[in-house]
This record gives structure tokens, C-alpha cells and sequence, in this order.
């Protein structure tokens, strides 16, 4: 049954692929985004362009942050993506992400529990596994040592989302992405800088002498996740966690080998020490979402960088 769902972050890039899918099933969407400049706001405003062509978008520019946040209107689920993303930027800017990311989760908590709102799908990250030994990432892991302030916001979602399951009977479920891309992706993030740097014959800097290992995920197999979410009820606990990722971490220098096969040309790579903040791999044991949520990554890496370079070449004349 086609519900009227609030998609907050809505002209982001996870948001916007989710409200894409969420329209083309049927469904009503009210979008909230701050477009806010932490990257070129163009961006933003061409994915918001592309959506406002449906009838069933609603969008409104708000800062989800603000305390007494509310929209008109039932809603009969929130999808929360919105937040100030990226590890090394919360070094410098840490108000920002006490801001949008812990108020911001109260906010639409509140919003939920002042509505009546029976189901709250939220934005986790990989980042709140830290420098763990273990590998592949399960959800049962302890993860109380973020070694970033965006870590850190993105544990403390997970905390105030299950104080607020057990204390008002909100069913919430957190999501932990695996590095996302593809077409309209951030301009602050690996796979768009290098090929940026790539059709710019520009060199790269690569961290940790190129010895980085990540579980680049596709965003349409991302969005997959998150409506299944939407559509899941668990039985007994309220508040759940899943690992969204390919669940196949790639080598960095082999996932830049796969931008310049895309783009045909060859990237100079300039080796560079670790930075504060990150960590050397990432891999998601995604059995969880698989077994409840059905979830199944599709894209492989080849063929994901390829959709995204053609889609960089045509949006920026290539």
C-alpha cells in the first residue's frame, strides 16, 4: 500500500536515489533539505530538479535541526538521511555535526513521537566500527571507540534510536552504509574526485601509500536496503541495526584501476601518509540484511564505475 513518507536530506545523494525509488513505488514524498554549501550546491539543486518533475513531491527547504520541526499533513513513515557527512571535514568543523546529526536525530524523533509515527529508518554509517579487528563488520561488535567525530554523531543516533524504541515504543532502524556511489554522487568523496582528477589529467592523492581496502557499494543496491527497511516489521525488538555494503571489500588501487579503464585514461597517484580519522578497510557482513530484509547487492564494481563515469561525462560535458 502506497504510503506518504518524509524523506529528509531528499536532494542528497542517498536521499535523492531513495526518493526516486520511493515515487516510482507508488508513494507519496515530502522532502526536507537545508541545501545547505558543505559541496556545490548545483548539484543539489539538479537532483531537486529531477524530482519536483513528480506529482508526488513535495518539497520544502528546512533545517531539520530547528527544535519544534514539523510538516504538514500525516506521514506514515520517516526516512532519515539527512547529515553532515564526511570523516575528515568533522575535524574541522565540529559544530556542524553536533548540530545536524545529534540534534538533527532528535529532532525527527520528537517528530515521530509527537506524530505517532510507528516506524523511524535512519542513516548509520560504517564509520562506527572504528579501527576493529574483526572482519567482516557484524551488527553484534562492540562499537564504543569511534575514532572520528562523525563516528561518534553516527553512534549516538544508534543510542538515542534505541532509548527511544524502549521508552516510547518507536520502531527504529539504523542503517550502516559501506562507502556509496554512482551517478550524482558527492563531489567530497573518492570515486568523484578521482574522476574528476581523471578527465582534469590532475594527479590523486592516495592515503596510506594506496594500502586502503573498501566495500564500495552501489547506490541503487544501497536504496534497496533502505525501502526494504521502510517495508520491514520486526518481530520483538524495536530497534534495529543492518550493514548495508556489497560485502566484498575492493582494494583502493584496484577500484582507481577501474576508473581509468571507464575513462580511458591513465590517473598519476601521489602516495600519501594515513589520515586522522580514517581506517585502512572496511567490510560489511551483510547476512543480517539478507536474511531479514532480503536484501541483495546486484552492481558490480566494473560495471557501477562504468554507470558512473558515463553518467560524470554527461552531466559535465566530457
Amino acid at each position: 500500500m502506497a504510503k506518504r513518507i518524509l524523506v529528509t536530506g531528499a536532494a542528497g545523494f542517498i536521499g535523492f536515489h531513495t526518493t526516486r525509488a520511493l515515487l516510482e513505488g507508488g508513494n507519496v514524498v515530502v522532502g526536507v533539505d537545508n541545501l545547505n554549501t558543505y559541496y556545490d550546491p548545483a548539484l543539489k539543486e539538479a537532483r531537486l530538479e529531477l524530482l519536483k518533475k513528480h506529482p508526488r513531491f513535495f518539497f520544502q527547504k528546512r533545517d531539520i535541526a530547528e527544535q519544534g520541526f514539523s510538516v504538514e499533513g500525516k506521514i506514515d513513515l520517516i526516512c532519515h538521511l539527512a547529515a553532515q557527512a564526511g570523516v575528515r571535514y568533522s575535524i574541522e568543523n565540529p559544530w556542524a555535526y553536533n548540530k545536524s546529526n545529534i540534534d538533527g536525530m532528535l529532532s525527527m524523533l520528537e517528530f515521530a513521537r509527537a506524530n505517532s509515527i510507528q516506524r523511524l529508518v535512519y542513516a548509520s554509517s560504517s564509520s562506527v566500527y572504528g579501527e576493529s579487528p574483526s572482519s567482516p563488520f557484524n551488527e553484534e561488535q562492540r562499537v564504543d571507540s569511534p575514532i572520528s567525530l562523525y563516528a561518534a554523531t553516527k553512534k549516538s543516533n544508534e543510542l538515542y534510536a534505541a532509548t527511544y524504541s524502549h521508552l516510547f515504543g518507536l520502531q527504529t532502524i539504523g542503517l550502516r552504509f559501506f562507502t556509496v556511489y554512482g551517478p550524482y554522487g558527492r563531489p567530497d568523496m573518492a570515486p568523484f574526485k578521482f574522476t574528476k582528477s581523471a578527465f582534469e589529467r590532475k594527479p590523486i592523492e592516495v592515503y596510506n601509500q594506496g594500502d586502503m581496502r573498501r566495500d564500495f557499494t552501489y547506490v541503487a543496491d544501497i536504496v534497496s536496503g533502505v525501502t526494504a527497511a521502510l517495508e520491514f516489521e520486526p518481530k520483538g525488538r524495536k530497534a534495529e541495526i543492518f550493514n548495508l555494503g556489497r560485502g566484498e571489500p575492493i582494494a583502493l588501487l584496484d577500484f582507481i584501476g577501474a576508473i581509468e579503464e571507464a575513462t580511458g585514461l591513465q590517473i598519476e597517484r601521489k602516495l600519501m601518509p594515513m589520515q586522522p580519522g580514517d581506517v585502512p578497510s572496511t567490510y560489511a557482513d551483510i547476512t543480517k540484511a539478507r536474511n531479514l530484509l532480503g536484501y541483495n547487492p546486484k552492481i558490480s564494481v566494473k560495471a557501477g564505475v562504468k554507470n558512473f563515469v558515463d553518467w560524470y561525462r554527461e552531466f559535465y560535458k566530457k
